[in-house]
């Protein structure tokens, strides 16, 4: 056989391979969804030591016809990286443990990513992705999720409690996450802050967070009406009900904490307008007159192979269910320039997201 002819043949059976690697890509995703519908890493957390795959089995309140079907299960799960196995010593079986991957699919970990990731891999949210490429044909609707499911993503979460909650909760576990790294590690972007809104903040996580750390700041919770009305504060959180594009409760700090990804340019700089407005009114002086906004910024070098990869996963998913997009630095400092804002401060120390200071001079 011709050489060359192999060779071709061969890359393209690796060609075929790669392909069909991302046709199958959602089984991680199902298999993940899966796992925590069935309680597979609480189950292991408490059961104390390594556990077997009978011991696992005998767990899981499973029909017995698929008792079988646990190890192909877990297998995957193992190759995946969101649990481990270990050898024990005194029979040589393989049992299985928690890594930190799986530790933050705990129910009690403050921190737990499960209810983001069964809001995400609800059928609901699902649904859009099947009309993608007609919503290229369609000049109507503004996003996939919109066209699929007949309304936006924010007013369906409002009329959908299984959604809003799992959506809600989600969020919280990854405010409670981001702001313990915030206010235990990067103290100083809050240093001289005497008040501090923090726009969306709804589930009141990361300003309670932040308050606790700085007893002296004012921390204000600033969202809609509804989403305020029944929160309990502590001595200094307060909530206020308002509309972010209409106007800002002034303050030395406006906090935007995965905010303006939601959000067209043009809608993100009529709430950088807002921002800038009620810093202007607080009583800050200097660089403590700021919005500090965490988010992503795409193109980053620091970036690893499968963080770029993750960014570019949830750009697509603003584009799907938002109309929103992640940006990269260039982009961002185009909405600052175009909202009046003097200068600003990139500090990629957030895994995913980062840090950015923005200034009014």
């Amino acid at each position: 056989m011709d050489l060359v002819n192999v060779e071709v043949g061969s890359e393209q059976l690796q060609a075929q391979a790669h392909i069909w690697n991302h046709i199958f890509n959602f089984i991680n995703s199902m298999c993940l969804k899966c796992a925590i519908q069935l309680d597979i890493p609480d189950i292991i957390h408490r059961h104390g030591q390594p556990m077997t795959l009978d011991a696992l089995v005998s767990a899981l309140q499973i029909h017995p016809s698929r008792v079988h079907c646990v190890n192909r299960l877990m297998r995957i799960l193992v190759h995946s990286g969101f649990f481990e196995q270990k050898k024990l010593t005194l029979d040589g079986q393989n049992a299985y443990v928690l890594n930190r991957m799986s530790e933050l699919l705990l129910k009690d970990n403050p921190s737990s990513i499960a209810p983001f990731a069964l809001s995400m891999l609800d059928p609901i949210m699902m649904n859009p992705w099947h009309g993608l490429s007609a919503w290229f044909h369609n000049g109507v609707d503004p996003t996939p999720f919109e066209m699929v499911q007949g309304m936006s993503f924010w007013r369906y979460a409002g009329q959908d409690p299984k959604l809003n909650r799992l959506f809600n909760d989600g969020m919280a576990s990854d405010a409670r996450l981001v702001a313990s790294v915030v206010v235990n590690e990067h103290k100083g972007v809050f240093e001289g802050i005497t008040s501090l809104v923090d726009v969306g903040g709804g589930t009141r996580t990361t300003a309670k967070a932040i308050a606790s750390s700085f007893p002296h700041m004012e921390c204000t919770i600033f969202d809609l009406p509804h989403v305020v009305a029944n929160l309990e504060v502590s001595k200094n959180v307060r909530c206020v009900p308002g509309d972010m594009f209409e106007a800002i409760p002034p303050a030395d700090a406006i906090l935007l904490k995965w905010i303006l990804h939601d959000w067209s340019d043009e809608e993100s700089v009529k709430i950088l307008k807002r921002c800038k407005e009620a810093i202007s009114k607080g009583k800050g002086k200097g660089k403590n007159k700021k919005v500090i906004i965490i988010d992503m910024v795409m193109e980053n070098q620091k970036s690893d192979k499968e963080m770029i990869e993750t960014q570019l996963f949830a750009d697509i998913m603003m584009m799907t269910v938002t109309s929103g997009r992640e940006r990269n630095e260039t982009e961002w400092a185009k909405l600052f320039v175009t909202a009046g804002f003097g200068d600003y401060k990139i500090s990629p120390m957030l895994g995913l997201r980062s840090l950015i200071e923005v200034y009014l001079s």
